[in-house]
């Protein structure tokens, strides 16, 4: 039976959280812990459980140090941090840390014990906010994807370049002459700045101008 554990200070939200889990069948909740440093304690004396839910805003060894040390134990546990706050910083450093999920406390215990679920089978659970926060975040630390000033024609021929296509085959699959050819290559290399073949298509893969 998957075991989850409890690291939470607010000790009637712990014992709510827990009572809920007592009448879930399919869990056992072994430990309800008031800090980071207890629950430290537990896990290098014992066998982990599944799922730990974990607060963020300890005394103490705060959550987010928590989610390091004991992922540093116990790789395979999966934790989902129950929290009050939603700030950017702190999922972000949350997720960084290794945690599996993101939940607040306003929402159900109903839909707490479905993350659990859902995190047991693998999942990464998220408040619907935090999930949609999260993808903005990463899509801000993604770098822009580059184009590199080639038009259609250009991408054309890059892309059979990368495919090992020769001049001649390129020519005949385009249906254009061979000294266009020569010419798109010249502009292809002056925009990516680049002078060889090689180095080409080392761009073109880099910056995801062609599928490899």
């Amino acid at each position: 039976m998957p075991e989850v554990w409890i690291v939470e200070d607010n000790v009637a939200f712990r014992r709510a959280t827990q009572r809920a889990l007592s009448t879930r069948p399919g869990f056992t909740s072994a430990h309800a812990c008031g800090s980071c440093e207890e629950a430290l304690a537990l896990l290098a004396a014992g066998t982990p459980p599944e799922v730990i839910l974990l607060d963020i805003g300890l005394p103490g060894i705060d959550g987010i140090e928590g989610i390091r040390r004991i992922k540093a134990i116990a790789p395979t546990i999966s934790i989902l941090v129950l929290t009050v706050f939603e700030d950017d910083d702190k999922i972000f450093r949350a997720i960084c840390a290794g945690a599996s999920g993101y939940l607040l406390k306003s929402e159900p215990l109903g839909s707490v014990l479905a993350a659990i679920d859902q995190a047991l089978s693998g999942g990464s659970p998220m408040n619907p906010r935090v999930a949609r926060r999260v993808l903005e975040m990463f899509s801000r630390l993604a770098p822009a994807k580059r184009d590199h000033g080639l038009n259609d024609r250009e991408h054309a021929v890059l892309q059979l370049l990368v495919e090992g296509r020769v001049k001649k085959q390129i020519a005949q699959q385009l249906a254009l002459n061979l000294h266009t050819v020569d010419y798109l290559m010249r502009c292809i290399y002056r925009k990516l700045h680049v002078n060889c073949l090689a180095a080409a298509v080392s761009v073109a893969v880099k910056d995801g101008l062609v599928q490899p």
